[in-house]
C-alpha cells in the first residue's frame, strides 16, 4: 500500500514556521512528509532533521527526498529529539513541527489494526518493533485497569460496561481482531444519535495507551520550545482534547512571568516569560481545507516564538 497522507493546515503551518532558508527545523512526525517537503523547498544551505517512530515513514521520506542533500531522517520517537540534537552537535534551532495526529497510511492500511472500520489483527503500534499490541491490553489488562485507560484517554462514559464485556468474552476465547472487539462494544454501548461510531472512543483509548501518546509529552514540547533559538516559532497540531490541553497547558506556563499557585499572597517562583504565544486561541481548518479533507475537521493549531 502507498504510504499517502494529506499534511492538514499545511500552508498555515509553513506560513507560522516563518521559515529562513538557512534555518534549522525539526520535524517531529514525518508520517508521509507533506510538511516536511514543504520546509524543504524553503530551504536553501538551511537543514531538516525528521524523526518518526514508523519504520515506513522513514524508508518512504527518504525515497521522497533522496533529492535533498539537507536533511537528517531519524527513526525514534520525538520525545527523545534531545539527544539526537546533542549527538548532531545542535543546541538551539529555528522551528519545530509536531503534528500529533495518525497519517492516513496507518489508519487505512488495514494490517495495522487502527481502524474500527476495516477488519485486521488488534496491533495499533505505530513503532513495529515495539512488543506491546493492542491484543496484549485487550486480553491481558485487568478490568479495572481498561475502565481507566478507556475513562482517560477516550473519555468514554460507558466504560466500566465495556471493559466487563471485554473480560466476560476473553474467558471464553482472545479477543484477536478488530472486528471482534467493535462487536463487544456495539454489544453493550447504546446508538446515541450524533455521536459517530461506538467504538470510536474505544479505539482512541487503545492507540493512545499502545503508543504512550500522551507519556512525558508536557515535559517534551516544553523542553523542545527551550531548544529554540531566539524569534524560533513551534507549531503543535492536535487533533483530540486530550493532547490539545496538555500542549495548551505546557504553552501557558513558557508565556507566563509567574507560575505560582494562585492561593500564594506573593511570588516566589522566578519565573521568567520564555515564549510569546502567537495563537491565544487555536487555528481552525478551513471551510475549504475541510471539504478536501474531513480527517482536518479536529485539528488545533498552536504556535508560539522564542524570546
Amino acid at each position: 500500500m502507498e504510504f499517502i497522507h494529506i499534511p492538514v493546515m499545511l500552508n498555515e503551518c509553513i506560513e507560522n514556521l516563518n521559515i529562513k532558508p538557512s534555518g534549522t527545523y525539526v520535524d517531529g512526525t514525518l508520517g508521509g512528509g507533506g510538511h516536511s517537503n514543504a520546509i524543504l523547498k524553503k530551504l536553501k544551505n538551511g537543514r531538516l532533521i525528521g524523526f518518526d517512530k514508523d519504520k515506513t515513514a522513514i524508508s518512504v521520506c527518504e525515497e521522497r527526498f533522496k533529492s535533498f542533500q539537507n536533511k537528517t531522517l531519524i527513526h525514534d520517537d520525538f520525545k527523545n529529539f534531545s539527544k539526537h540534537l546533542d549527538k548532531l552537535k545542535i543546541d538551539v534551532v529555528d522551528g519545530i513541527l509536531l503534528d500529533l495526529g495518525v497519517s492516513s497510511y496507518q489508519i487505512d492500511n488495514s494490517e495495522r489494526g487502527f481502524s474500527y472500520i476495516q477488519d485486521a489483527p488488534l496491533d495499533m503500534r505505530m513503532n513495529e518493533d515495539q512488543t506491546k499490541d493492542a491484543w496484549q491490553i485487550v486480553n491481558e489488562y485487568t478490568e479495572s485497569k481498561l475502565v481507566e485507560i478507556f475513562s482517560k484517554y477516550g473519555e468514554e462514559p460507558f466504560s466500566k460496561r465495556i471493559a466487563n464485556a471485554i473480560v466476560k468474552s476473553r474467558k471464553e476465547k482472545p479477543i484477536n481482531t478488530t472486528s471482534e472487539l467493535v462487536k463487544i462494544v456495539d454489544g453493550v454501548v447504546p446508538t446515541i444519535k450524533g455521536q459517530g461510531h461506538k467504538a470510536k472512543r474505544v479505539f482512541q483509548a487503545l492507540r493512545i495507551e499502545v503508543n504512550a501518546e500522551l507519556d512525558k509529552l508536557y515535559e517534551c514540547v516544553v523542553s523542545m520550545a527551550r531548544r529554540l533559538k531566539s524569534g524560533g516559532r513551534m507549531c503543535v497540531l492536535t487533533f483530540h482534547s486530550l493532547e490539545d490541553r496538555i500542549v495548551k497547558d505546557a504553552f501557558l506556563m513558557l508565556a507566563s512571568d509567574c507560575v505560582c499557585d494562585k492561593r500564594l499572597p506573593i511570588c516566589t517562583c522566578n519565573h521568567k516569560k520564555e515564549v510569546q504565544l502567537l495563537t491565544k486561541k487555536p487555528i481552525l481548518a478551513s471551510s475549504e481545507e475541510l471539504k478536501k479533507n474531513s480527517r482536518s475537521h479536529s485539528a488545533k493549531l498552536r504556535v508560539i516564538e522564542k524570546l
